[in-house]
This record gives C-alpha cells, sequence and structure tokens, in this order.
C-alpha cells in the first residue's frame, strides 16, 4: 500500500506551499548556525530537505552540504536550484540512509518528523540522526509543538493560485494532525479535484526528548521558534530540539 508520504510530495506540493520562501531559510539557518556552534566548512546533513532552500542557504553560509529527500519532484527543484553544484543530494528513506556518516550537525526541518504510524518508525529517524552525526556532533528537530498546534488549529480553509481551487482540511485524530488537500483544476469545467492526504503524529516535549535519550541523544536547548530563544508550552508556535550525540 502507498504511504500517504509516498503521493504528497509531488507536483502539486510545488503549489500549496510555494509561499515557503528563500529569504526565510537564510533567518532560519543563521539561526541554526549560532544554536549549533558550528565552525566553518563543517560537514552538515539537511535530512528531508525538500526542495533545497535550507540546504543552499547553508552551502552558502559556507558549509559542506548534503541533502536527502525521498521525493523526486523535490528533488528535481532544489537540483535546479543549486547552479553550482555546492550540495550532494541524494534520493533516499529517512530511515535508512546510503551515507556512512561522520557529519558535523544534522538538521530536519519544519515538521519532517513523526510521519510513521509506529513510534518505532519515528525511532529509527532518530537512530539515523545518531549514526550520522560524528561523536560530540549536534542535531536540530524543528517539529511542531502540539499544545499550540491543538488551540490554533484551522478546520477549513480554500484558496485560489494559478487557476488552481485548493481546500485545506485539517482535524486531529488518534493521536495524528490529519490534512485532506483537494485541488480543481478551475480552467476545465466539470474536473474532478486531485485529492492528497498528510498525516503527522502529535508528540510532547516530553514524549519527543524520550525518544530522543531512546536513540542515544542528548536534548541541550528547546526554542520555540526562530525568533524565540526559550520554549512556551502554550504560546510558542514550534518545538526546536537543539542536541547533540555523545563523545564516545
Amino acid at each position: 500500500m502507498t504511504e500517504w508520504y509516498e503521493k504528497s510530495f509531488g507536483e502539486d506540493y510545488l503549489l500549496v506551499y510555494k509561499h515557503r520562501d528563500v529569504q526565510g531559510a537564510v533567518h532560519e539557518v543563521h539561526k541554526m548556525i549560532n544554536w549549533l556552534r558550528l565552525e566553518p566548512n563543517s560537514r552538515v546533513l539537511d535530512l528531508c530537505c525538500g526542495m533545497g532552500r535550507h540546504s543552499l542557504a547553508l552551502a552558502d553560509a559556507g558549509f559542506q552540504v548534503t541533502g536527502i529527500d525521498l521525493s523526486d519532484v523535490l528533488l528535481r527543484e532544489a537540483r535546479d536550484m543549486d547552479t553550482d553544484h555546492r550540495v550532494e543530494w541524494y534520493h533516499a528513506d529517512m530511515r535508512e540512509l546510503p551515507l556512512k556518516g561522520g557529519f558535523d550537525a544534522v538538521v530536519n526541518l519544519f515538521t519532517s518528523f513523526g510521519y510513521f504510524k509506529e513510534d518505532g518508525e519515528q525511532l529509527k529517524v532518530l537512530q539515523v540522526i545518531h549514526r550520522m552525526l560524528k561523536p560530540g556532533g549536534s542535531f536540530i528537530i524543528d517539529f511542531m509543538n502540539t499544545a499550540y498546534v491543538t488551540r490554533h488549529l484551522v478546520a477549513q480553509s480554500t484558496r485560489e493560485d494559478e487557476g488552481q481551487y485548493i481546500e485545506e482540511f485539517r482535524k486531529i485524530e488518534d493521536g495524528f494532525v490529519q490534512k485532506e488537500i483537494r485541488i480543481t483544476d478551475t480552467t476545465i469545467p466539470d474536473q474532478k479535484a486531485r485529492v492528497y492526504h498528510e498525516r503527522v503524529k502529535l508528540y510532547s516535549r516530553e514524549q519527543l526528548s524520550h525518544l530522543l535519550h531512546e536513540a542515544g541523544l542528548i536534548v541541550d536547548q528547546v526554542h520555540g521558534g526562530y525568533d524565540e530563544e526559550k520554549y512556551d508550552e502554550q504560546e510558542s508556535s514550534r518545538m526546536i530540539f537543539v542536541g547533540h550525540r555523545p563523545e564516545e
């Protein structure tokens, strides 16, 4: 059976999420560099790199960057933007990477975590991060803040873009945030909607901290956003874990 994440990150994803801008990625990367205390020329792995906005911003900042994603469409966009071939791009599942490791830092951004039904599958991702990091290497996992999402969830929204009518339906069910996206071409009469689903497991700070500990990773700080130093369970929109793999 095809999983939602194998279908949803295609051509229509580029339309639905095209508001994510390059300039925002540059600002976020500068914050990450400070949090991770990266030295110049450090090796950085962008796990679930998507269209490569953060990978390229990290390369611009002087790091050796590797970007990994499961979506051929998003990797195509990333390669197209990488006109100087500064980043190494790989197609792979985040639970099993074809790399040896030895990275100074691993980043996993904008809720590219929690895609699987079972905690054991999420744990595999964290174990991969541990394996990819050299001893003493640092990581960032940027996840949604469950309490904030629960309080501010917008059940339904609609918009039109490039002749496409986009409907998004959101709900929290069985411990997951679930979204249905329906896209209809308004230029063709009686056109059937293209339907996609997204599903991300909700974790509290304590639950995700426990999983990280189980994977052998240490949490040093938790931030509530790229402009917030401290995480507030009720008010912060994000839950950004910064930590490291212990020295051997």
